[in-house]
């Protein structure tokens, strides 16, 4: 018989690698993140800053009460992205898999494989394309719009994340129509076959059955979508860069502004991926809570 001694060795040498890679991966980078932040490194002597000095919270207010706003302008752009995740595409993905794996369509192949197509392409090229297309003084839509009004100038006009949304809400879509596909084939078709014999219609299968069964599903989606708002960044920089007059910037691109561009400002760079992470947890516990008042049971 195995002794106990040897047992809790055996757990401990298998949680082990997990452990240190984990720590390594994940909890001294948030850790050092954190304490990086309450502090006044600035790159070290290089750029004229050789003394590390705790300074608590300064760079927390300076991001909060800085006079050009970026924080909250960033901040906004980045909810809108969460409101249009949460609340476009997933009722969107939901929408287009119901059709699909109920067969209110011909060719539910065809179209599920295009749905899905803008996931596999990179948001970079994605990002050039539509940029090249629609979003600079010689693009292709200009050049189209100077046929019939001669002299005509590009402006983003008054909602300039507008088309950033669009691109999104037409990339990220096909992601929640597969994974709503794959859950929707495991409900037992009976019990919907039973439910249009008893006389329910579309509508009360789709409330009181499939709803109520991916309740889970539904969540997980709403976490995934949370997650990727927040940290988007790859194809808002090829698209816009963060302009007109930083109008467009999100908080990832605000971070890597501070740390990577001209002079670092690494302490705010951190408090800002701090707060970052801040804002990930509470969305992500509150949509937990709407779930449990709301949700069904799977």
């Amino acid at each position: 018989m195995t002794s106990k001694r040897e047992e809790r060795f055996s757990y401990a040498a298998l949680v082990l690698p997990a452990l240190i890679i984990y720590l390594a991966v994940m909890a001294f980078p948030t850790i050092f993140s954190i304490l990086l932040s309450l502090t006044n490194y600035n790159g070290g002597r290089i750029f004229g800053n050789p003394d590390i000095k705790f300074v608590g919270l300064n760079s927390y207010r300076w991001m909060l009460t800085e006079p050009t706003g970026n924080f909250w302008i960033s901040l906004k752009n980045n909810m809108f992205i969460v409101a249009l995740s949460v609340l476009g595409q997933i009722p969107l993905g939901f929408t287009l898999a119901y059709i699909l794996s109920r067969k209110l369509v011909r060719g539910s192949g065809f179209f599920q494989a295009m749905i899905y197509l803008p996931n596999i392409i990179s948001p970079v090229i994605i990002g050039i394309l539509f940029k090249s297309f629609y979003l600079s003084q010689n693009s292709v839509y200009m050049e189209i719009v100077r046929i019939f009004k001669p002299g005509a100038e590009f402006t983003l006009g008054s909602h300039p994340m507008a088309p950033v949304l669009v691109v999104m809400l037409w990339m990220y879509t096909g992601l929640y129509v597969v994974i709503f596909l794959a859950n929707l084939q495991r409900i037992d078709t009976s019990i919907i076959e039973a439910a249009k014999i008893d006389g329910a219609s579309e509508g009360q299968v789709l409330r009181h059955i499939v709803l109520p069964a991916l309740s889970g599903v539904i969540v997980t989606c709403a976490i995934l979508a949370i997650s990727g708002s927040l940290k988007s960044f790859d194809l808002i920089y090829t698209m816009t860069n963060g302009g007109p007059a930083n109008q467009t910037r999100v908080l990832s691109l605000y971070m890597y502004f501070m740390a990577f561009q001209g002079a670092p400002n690494y302490p705010l760079a951190n408090a800002i991926s701090t707060v970052m992470v801040l804002i990930s947890f509470a969305l992500i516990v509150l949509t937990r809570r709407v779930e449990k008042v709301f949700g069904g049971k799977e």
